[in-house]
């Protein structure tokens, strides 16, 4: 159980990983205007937690063996059939959650930095 956690995690990590370069590049794309690039940022950022959150929802019901958790994990180490889908399941809304709750602190934090700057510015 252990091994399927930290493989779910280190699948949504990665997958949020290449979101946030592509957040990155936006925002440096924009940052001719600072308040502008930061709040492009904070809504990307939210769209990617709303997208967290819908995947956590339907974590459960997905077919574990359509998952990335799934191809790296070896087959010695794969549950029996009634159990795999529960497992996977659940690790991966851990995991989906987890880094939900995180996005959206970094959302809350660029856009009260895209208000700050745009205080500021005024």
């Amino acid at each position: 159980m252990e091994e399927i956690r930290r493989l779910a995690f280190e699948s949504v990590a990665r997958a949020c990983a290449f979101t946030f370069l592509a957040v990155v590049c936006m925002m440096i794309g924009l940052s001719y205007a600072p308040g502008q690039s930061f709040r492009v940022g904070g809504i990307a950022t939210l769209l990617l937690c709303a997208t967290l959150l819908q995947r956590a929802g339907t974590a459960l019901a997905r077919d574990h063996k359509r998952t990335e958790v799934w191809l790296y994990l070896d087959k010695s180490a794969r549950p029996h059939e009634p159990a795999a889908r529960r497992l996977v399941g659940e690790a991966l809304r851990e995991a989906y959650l987890t880094f939900a709750r995180h996005t959206a602190a970094c959302a809350a934090a660029l856009l009260s930095g895209s208000l700050l700057l745009d205080l500021l510015a005024a």
